[in-house]
Order: structure tokens, then C-alpha cells, then sequence
């Protein structure tokens, strides 16, 4: 009988998959043309041909523009940048938080054939300046609550000269919408670089991660194909809560709506008024990260009904919060992984089956995965080593980093650096970064197994474990955890936990208990503070 039930769930997976490879080519077709993939400085157009009347984008406050003026817009702004010399290939820089003039400077950009640079929003302002110099951008889109942030590059002495700055104010928001755009958008490849997007730098400066057409339309193909066959709604509203910088947002709240013509509410930042009033507009897929989704439980009372989908992606998602979501709201969340360099998505566990958080599901359409030892051999199932993938979704490289760009990129492979498995149906596990793995006396430990025991304590809402170096016994690891209400005498009962749970060698041998944990802007721990 366990037999004949392992089949039956075999071949429904067999039917999903080629349901999502037929979704997959279907929607690529429609993006081809004369047997070769559009340029993404296309998209926008098209999106305003095929569904000009359909509303595009939805403030918190419920106002609304469609497709058409969404394309009037930008392109009223690109006429602007060419006025100021930008051409195709030139680097245009994007510094804005969440809003629709961000869409509107986004696609301004790319139909003009330049390379968007959207910059974290919260970078330090040496950080800003490397950029700035690194890119080569001949002019830089900025809001007007982060101009002052540039005055200081000049005025600190680390940069000479800025470039062309266009603030806020020159959107142009008052020209009436005409009957007809007409507008003429630069066409590329679909390999040119068309989106250059900056790492956080935690193991040392930025870095820019090229991403051509063909990478940023076949992901957000692919992403498409994994979501819509778990089951797809009249019409789609996607939750814009993620800062608009980042790579998953971009594949998620901008591509994908804008090839499909779908809806995205704009969320300006993460901030609970802001949250609970974009809740009100009924979003239908939700994306987020842990933190996020641990924001939505201490809510209580958030209205979700609405939302049909709710993945979670950018860091490992805790049993801890999956299980207090799953409790509260009655909802399950898909686990997902992904990296900038591969546009990002290259997994969603849309199956909501019950298994581990780590593991999220197979790789998506197109896509090929590879485990390999530090020899670069290839492992068999069931063995953990460093994850390798490949496909048209693989960044084109490192932006003036050739020899960071050829560690990582071989043969067409890219090497992810971070710790995976896949088991005998193909399903993919992620234990960790590669260089966050702590080597005790020939053991191999991952830290975030243990962060995953400790964040099943009751007082416990963050935990990072790092390894530090000690004489006498190699690599130990040490536990970081944020605790609720001051509760700063737990750590005895941690070690018990730990106890409960963990081979000996795996126990940390200190446990720090902090008010919070530092945090990036994409919602991690922020690891490399804790290593001073």
C-alpha cells in the first residue's frame, strides 16, 4: 500500500512539473520574437499595448495608475535623461525608496537601452561613494529624502565630482496622459547588461552583479511558471513591501507584474501602519523575508484572507515562525532561496508539504543544479557540499571583477557558496553558507541547524552562530540570540535545549543574549558585526 501511495505522489509530481514547463514556454513565446527574446527595455511597452486600461500600480492610500500612464510617464522622464546625454549602455543610478516614481525612473532608464543601477537605500556614505565611482554612472535619480546623502560625498571629500542629479521634483506628474504614447524605445540584446546590481559587501566592498535581458526575463519566466501552477487567482496582486532594490523584489513586485499585467501595491517601507493599510487592498501573493513574516505574528490580527500565496525568501526560515504563521493565520508559507547572481529565484517549495524549512522544493524550470566537495567533484544524493547551478538565469558577471567573476563562474556553472543537499526525488535542502561553516576537530557544523534549535525557545526571536577561533580547540561555535522583554538569564536553558537537540560537538560554547541582533537591509543577521 506505501508503495502504490509513493507512485500516486510521484506521478502527480511528474503532471505538476510539465504543467510547469508548458506554462514556462508558453509565456516565453509570447516574449520572442523572430526567434529571439525581447529586450527588457521592452517590457513596459508591451505591458502598455496588451493591457493599457489595466491598473498597474496602487499606493497605501488607494491611488491608482494603469499601464498607460505608467509608460506615459517613464517616458516623458527618458526624454529627460536624453536631454542630459544618457545613452544606451550608460549607467543611470537609482536612489529611491518604495513609490511609483521609482517604477517610472526604472523603466525611464531602460527605454532609453541605459543600465538601471538601483543602490541600497541604506548604504553608509563611503559605501554610496565606491559605488558611485565603481558604476561610472554619467547621471543618478534620486529622492528627495536621500539628497542630502549625496551633498555630503562632495562635502567629506570622498568623491570630486557627482554625477548629473535628477531629483523627485522633475517627475513629471502634471502633463495630461495623451491618447496615444508615442515613443520609440532602444532596443539591445537580449545579452547586454541592462541591470547592475550592488552586493551588501559582507566579506569585503559591494560588488555588481551583471544581469542581461535574458537573465532577468527567463528567471521571472521561470518564477511565474513555479506560482501559477500551485494555482492561480482572477487576477493577481502582488504585496510591494520589499525594498525595491533588492533582486527579489524586483523579479517579483516589477518583471513579473509588468510581463504578465498584473497589479503590485507599492508598501513605501517596512512599518506596521504602512503594512496594515497596504493589507486593506486585498494582495493576493505576499513575498517576504523571515523577519517580515515574524512582524505578521506579533500582528496578530493582519488581513491575509485574501492572499493566496505567501513565500518567504532572502534568508532560511525559521520552524519557529512557520509554525507561529501557520498557528495565528491558519496559512502556510512556501520557503524559497535565491541569489542575486542567479536573478535571483532558483527555488520555491511550492508543495507546502510539510517538510523542513531548509528544503525548498526543486529548482525551478530551466535550471540545473549540481552538489560538489571543495575538490569541485560532483556528490551523490543525500550529501552535503557546496551548491552549484546553471542556466539562463546566471549573471553575466562581476562588474569590473574579473577574478572575482572566474572563482564563482565555470563552464557555464555558477558556484553559489552556499551548503546544500538534494534527496532522492530531486528536492533541495540549504544548510548554510560555505563560509559560515564551523570545522570542529573534523566535524562539519552548520551554524544554522543549531540557530533553528535555539530559535525554538519561547524567549528567543533572533540567533546567529558564528565560529570563532580558539588555541586550544580549533573552531568552537559561539550563539547570539536577541530575547524578549530583557530576559537576559537564559542561558542555561539554552545550553539545555541545545542539549536536547544537538550532538555534543555542536553545543555553543558561550551564548550571548542581546536586546536585537544587527540586521542588513534584506532582513539577515548581520554576521560580520558579530565577528568583532
Amino acid at each position: 500500500m506505501e508503495v502504490i501511495e509513493q507512485l500516486k505522489d510521484l506521478f502527480v509530481l511528474f503532471k505538476k512539473r510539465k504543467s510547469e514547463k508548458r506554462i514556462f514556454l508558453g509565456i516565453k513565446e509570447s516574449l520572442t520574437v523572430n526567434g529571439k527574446l525581447i529586450f527588457a527595455g521592452e517590457l513596459l511597452k508591451i505591458a502598455y499595448q496588451k493591457f493599457a486600461d489595466k491598473v498597474a500600480l496602487i499606493s497605501i492610500d488607494n491611488e491608482k495608475i494603469n499601464y498607460k500612464e505608467l509608460y506615459f510617464r517613464s517616458v516623458l522622464l527618458s526624454n529627460k535623461l536624453k536631454e542630459l546625454g544618457v545613452k544606451p549602455k550608460d549607467r543611470v543610478i537609482l536612489h529611491f525608496e518604495n513609490s511609483f516614481d521609482f517604477y517610472i525612473s526604472y523603466f525611464a532608464i531602460w527605454n532609453l537601452g541605459a543600465v538601471v543601477v538601483p543602490l541600497n537605500i541604506f548604504l553608509h556614505e563611503k559605501e554610496l561613494a565606491y559605488v558611485v565611482k565603481d558604476s561610472g554612472a554619467s547621471v543618478a535619480i534620486v529622492g528627495n529624502n536621500l539628497k542630502e546623502n549625496w551633498d555630503k560625498l562632495v562635502q567629506v571629500n570622498l568623491i570630486e565630482k557627482l554625477p548629473d542629479i535628477i531629483s523627485q521634483d522633475d517627475i513629471d506628474w502634471n502633463t495630461t496622459v495623451t491618447e496615444k504614447v508615442d515613443f520609440k524605445p532602444e532596443v539591445l540584446g537580449p545579452d547586454e547588461l541592462c541591470l547592475l546590481l550592488y552586493t551588501s559587501g559582507t566579506t569585503g566592498l559591494p560588488k555588481g552583479v551583471m544581469l542581461s535581458s535574458r537573465n532577468i526575463l527567463v528567471n521571472a519566466m521561470q518564477a511565474y511558471a513555479r506560482l501559477t501552477v500551485y494555482g492561480k487567482s482572477r487576477r493577481e496582486r502582488s504585496f510591494c513591501v520589499l525594498p525595491l532594490f533588492h533582486s527579489f523584489a524586483q523579479n517579483t513586485c516589477i518583471w513579473l507584474p509588468v510581463m504578465t499585467g498584473a497589479s503590485v501595491i507599492v508598501v513605501p517601507k517596512i512599518d506596521r501602519k504602512f503594512i496594515l493599510k497596504g493589507l486593506q487592498l486585498k494582495p493576493t501573493l505576499f513575498f517576504g523575508f523571515p523577519a517580515l513574516y515574524g512582524l505578521l505574528c506579533l500582528l496578530k490580527t493582519a488581513p491575509l484572507d485574501s492572499v493566496r500565496m505567501f513565500v518567504s525568501g532572502a534568508d532560511m526560515l525559521p520552524d519557529k515562525i512557520r509554525s507561529a504563521f501557520a498557528m495565528i493565520y491558519g496559512r502556510k508559507i512556501c520557503a524559497g532561496y535565491g541569489l542575486t547572481e542567479a536573478s535571483p529565484v532558483v527555488a520555491v517549495n511550492h508543495e507546502n508539504n510539510g517538510k523542513a524549512t531548509h528544503v525548498v522544493g526543486k529548482v525551478l524550470i530551466g535550471m540545473e543544479c549540481d552538489i560538489r566537495d571543495d575538490k569541485e567533484c560532483s556528490l551523490g544524493s543525500c550529501s552535503t557540499g557546496v551548491l552549484w547551478i546553471r542556466g539562463d538565469n546566471v549573471m553575466l558577471g562581476y562588474y569590473n571583477c574579473p577574478e572575482s567573476t572566474s572563482k564563482i563562474l565555470k563552464d557555464g556553472w555558477l558556484n553559489t557558496g552556499d551548503l546544500a543537499s538534494l534527496d532522492k526525488h530531486g528536492n533541495l535542502a540549504i544548510s548554510g553558507r560555505d563560509k559560515d561553516l564551523i570545522i570542529h576537530k573534523g566535524f562539519n557544523i552548520y551554524p544554522q541547524e543549531i540557530e533553528n534549535v535555539l530559535m525554538s525557545h519561547p524567549a528567543v526571536y533572533k540567533a546567529a552562530v558564528i565560529g570563532r577561533q580558539e588555541v586550544l580547540s580549533g573552531q568552537v561555535p559561539i550563539a547570539y540570540v536577541a530575547v524578549k522583554g530583557g530576559d537576559q538569564g537564559i542561558q542555561d536553558s539554552l545550553r539545555q535545549l541545545c542539549l536536547n537537540n544537538l550532538a555534543q560537538y555542536k553545543i555553543p560554547r558561550k551564548f550571548v543574549c542581546l536586546d536585537d541582533l544587527p540586521m542588513n537591509s534584506t532582513g539577515k543577521v548581520d554576521k560580520k558585526q558579530l565577528q568583532f
